[in-house]
This record gives structure tokens, sequence and C-alpha cells, in this order.
């Protein structure tokens, strides 16, 4: 498994991942066991890198993987985030606030300091009050956390995050379907010696290449009941993308996969060759997906060819529907 260094966290995470809200909720049941059996599997695979969230299950993810760090002790690195568990308006990203929710994670997962605490897809108004800032660097004085980051739905945030001197890593969505990190955000994370960490690879499942127009989703799966953002952003689901349009981008991008390659790996791939990309964090349901996953983080580069494709795709059918909304 390849590794990389995040100057500003200190730390160096395994490229590959594994997201874990899958772990929690809105991706249909996930019962204990199969979800200590993802963790395991990854981490026997090389991750070094778990992302989760206080909100993913109302601390069930977190819970989990505070099961599994006593269970295999060892070098991993959880990032966590905080604030979507209350009404999204600035007043709440306060010190108090922030002390309470980060004292639940630390009981969650079981350690005294957080490795990575990231404010989870705040409002606009949060990225510029320098109090927010003043009250993470606080908890890091007090140990409470070791470094914190954001979680963006918007270039413009994270370009705003990248430019706080404290900020140590941004999170964002970018994958085949999502390009327009590509020109400002991962050049600017790569000069500030931020960490990039990229969600939704593979478009809530899109980029496995195993949906086609018949495919349905359980009614506790965002894939269901966020088409339209109903729930929450709806970039987060299919990366904003309608169900259709991305169908045919996918067979469109399957021309460009190596031989012997799956439509997954090669999406995953195609991120982790970017330049400025610190770790990739697919998720996953069971251990097959999360080796399967895993195994992409020692394959080589895609050749030009594949990123010429992915562009030509992009700028077909999928520019016009997202890249001026994020």
């Amino acid at each position: 498994m390849e590794t990389r260094n995040i100057p500003r966290l200190n730390r160096t995470a395994s490229v590959i991942g594994l997201g874990c809200w899958q772990l929690g909720a809105d991706w249909g049941r996930v019962d204990e066991s199969d979800a200590l059996a993802v963790l395991h599997a990854a981490a026997d695979s090389g991750v070094t890198f778990f992302d989760t969230a206080d909100v993913y299950g109302d601390g069930r993810s977190e819970s989990l993987i505070g099961r599994f760090l006593r269970e295999h002790p060892g070098d991993i690195t959880v990032a966590t985030k905080m604030g979507r568990r209350v009404e999204q308006v600035p007043e709440n990203y306060t010190a108090a606030n922030f002390a309470a929710w980060t004292d639940r994670s630390r009981r969650n997962l079981g350690v005294d300091t957080l490795d990575l605490v990231q404010l989870h897809c705040p409002p606009t108004p949060v990225f510029h009050d320098d109090a927010v800032f003043d009250a993470l660097d606080a908890l890091v004085d007090k140990q409470a956390i070791a470094a914190y980051g954001v979680s963006v739905e918007t270039c413009e945030q994270a370009l705003a995050a990248i430019a706080r001197p404290g900020v140590a890593t941004v999170q964002i969505i970018l994958n085949c379907l999502r390009l327009k990190p590509l020109e400002q955000v991962l050049p600017a994370a790569a000069e500030a010696g931020v960490g990039i960490i990229a969600r939704v690879p593979l478009a809530s499942g899109l980029l496995s290449g195993r949906y086609t127009a018949a495919t349905t989703f359980s009614a506790d799966d965002h894939r269901n009941y966020n088409r339209n953002g109903e729930a929450f952003d709806v970039g987060e689901t299919f990366s904003g993308v309608p169900f259709p349009v991305g169908l045919q981008a996918v067979e469109r991008l399957s021309d460009a996969v190596p031989e012997g390659w799956s439509m997954a790996r090669f999406a995953l791939r195609w991120i982790a060759d970017q330049h400025g990309v610190s770790v990739v964090i697919p998720g996953a349901r069971t251990p097959e997906q999360a080796r399967g996953n895993s195994a992409v983080g020692a394959l080589p580069h895609l050749p030009p060819s594949a990123h010429t494709t992915v562009r030509a795709v992009y700028d077909d059918l999928v520019r016009p529907l997202v890249h001026d909304r994020w």
C-alpha cells in the first residue's frame, strides 16, 4: 500500500483509506459483526486512515471504530467530523459546542485525543469566522484533538479553509464525475501542505460499474431518498449527477478501463493519480469490497489516454450539470 505524507497533519496516510459512513446509517442496514469485519479487512490490507463522523448513525460508526481500535491496536489515524447534529446556522459553531462534540466523539472512540476533527460541511460564513478557528486551536492546545480540518461542499469553501494556517486537511468530493477541484483546490493545498481527502470517490457507487437503469435502493438508503437533495446537499448523492446521466458516463468511461481492472479500481486509481491527493476514502459494506478497494493502493498509474477519456466524458456529459454548482 502506497502511503503519502500530510505535512500540516504531521502524519502519513495510506493512499486508500476507508470511509465509514455506511457503517453507521443511510446506506441500508449493516450489522455490527459485518461492520467490524470490514474494518479489520481494510486494516489487514494496509489501510491506515479511517474517516467517520459523529452523525453517522448518531455515533454508531464512531463506536464501532472504537471497538475495532481496541481489537486492532496499531498505527491507525481516525478522522471524525462534527457539526451536523444541530441546525445548520453559523451561531451553532461555538467553542462550547466544539468542546461538547469532541468530548462525545472521544467517548465513542475510546481515546483521550482525537487524531483529526473536521468541521462537517458547515455554512459558508463559518469559514470566515476567526473565532471558530481560535476555538479549534484551543482544543489542540488542550490536547483534546491533535489536528483539525474541514469537510466542504464547494471549491470556494476549500480555498478559504486552505488559507487558514491551522487547517491540516480539506475533505472534498473528487471523482471522475467531479473534476472542478483539480483547477485550483489541489494546487493550493499542495503548495500549503494541506492534505486532500477525496470523498464520494465512486459517486455513491455509480462508478463501480454495477448499476443499471433497473437498479433500486432500499427506503433507508440516501441513493433513494436524497436523489433531489431532500435530506442534505444533493451533491453527496451520485455526486449531484442525475442517475441516468451517470450511467451514460460510466458506459463511456468503460472503454478506458485497462484489461483485467474493474471500473471501481479504475475510478479509485484515477483519483489517486492526481497530484495533491493525500487519501481516497471509498466505503465498503463487505470485507471483499474493503480488500478490493485497498488493492488499488498498489496498482500502477493509469496511462495518459485514460485521463484524456475522463476529461472528455466530463466535458461532454457532466460539466454543464455540476461544474458551476460546487
